[in-house]
């Protein structure tokens, strides 16, 4: 008998799979048109620069919009839990006010990481930001029924604006965590390459002023010959793996830098830190030198 039910069980599962709701949206190619005429308008409007880069996180080396995210939904939960437990109401007024405040720079913060995002990813940022505004305007309905004396209602519409924001965390998470948007995709070589020198190639086989890739262990390097001189860093980019050797030399402040050719993240070449974003982590750099017979060596640079 117990084997029959579970028997049952397993080919229910199998006539009704789970619902994937993440997956059906980063799939969906219907609201495509509209994501191109938004990404394009935040990266007009927030064009390179020192807000673009604040808003990326670039001066701490940590993507800004999760924290932020953390303030707003904390300050929302918080609400949720003084109402449900008969608290004083002007402090949950002040979290509210609190939460609403928090959501502006979480929102800008979140627009400009959205806009520098493969398609499918922005799909997913697309649905999760409309979630989050509709969570915003029933919590900003709230309050202005509170202010207004009607707690009862203002309170149903927190609930509302919770179960909202709930689905769109959801989509943040599947965004950061099985998307891997904000995490750092250069390579970690201090696990990917032993420590001491390693013999990469003959510097004669290098051009001369222009970047190319080569292959040591695992892992692909980017490496430019100016000389004698050669700078080698981890090749693929630190924001989403984009080929760093196949962008442009540009100087910054008097610095040779690298721009990827995905997304525009520009990083130094004399210690790989970035320059601008939208990448936040620096590009794992190595040091260098050149063996009598020509060879060129490398290792991970010391940390």
């Amino acid at each position: 008998m117990k084997e029959t039910v579970k028997t049952k069980r397993r080919n229910l599962r199998h006539l009704v799979p789970p619902v994937d709701i993440a997956g059906r949206i980063e799939r969906s190619p219907r609201m495509d048109r509209p994501i191109r005429v938004v990404a394009k308008a935040v990266r007009r409007r927030i064009g390179p620069g020192r807000l673009r880069d604040l808003l990326h996180g670039v001066p701490t080396g940590k993507p800004l919009h999760p924290p932020l995210t953390d303030l707003t939904l904390g300050c929302w939960l918080a609400t949720a839990v003084l109402d449900l437990t008969g608290a004083d109401p002007r402090a949950a007024r002040a979290l509210l006010v609190t939460g609403i405040g928090g959501a502006v720079p979480t929102a800008a913060a979140g627009i400009v990481d959205w806009s520098s995002l493969h398609r499918e990813q922005q799909r997913v940022g697309f649905v999760h930001a409309i979630t989050n505004l509709v969570a915003l305007g029933l919590y900003a309905g709230s309050l202005t029924l509170r202010l207004a004396g009607d707690d009862r209602r203002g309170r149903l519409l927190s609930f509302a604006g919770l179960g909202i924001a709930g689905l769109g965390g959801y989509l943040g998470g599947h965004l950061a965590y099985r998307q891997a948007a904000g995490a750092n995709h250069a390579e970690s070589v201090t696990h990917l390459v032993p420590l001491g020198w390693h013999d990469l190639c003959e510097v004669k086989d290098l051009p001369d002023g222009r970047p190319v890739a080569r292959r040591l262990g695992y892992i692909d390097l980017f490496v430019l010959r100016v000389g004698e001189g050669v700078t080698v860093l981890a090749d693929n980019c630190s924001h989403l793996a984009g080929p760093l050797h196949q962008g442009r030399l540009v100087s910054e402040s008097g610095v040779t830098c690298v721009v990827c050719p995905w997304h525009g993240s520009t990083f130094r070449l004399t210690d790989g830190t970035v320059a601008h974003g939208p990448a936040t982590a620096p590009q794992p750099y190595f040091e260098t030198r050149i063996r009598r017979d020509g060879v060129l060596q490398v290792r991970p640079a010391q940390v």
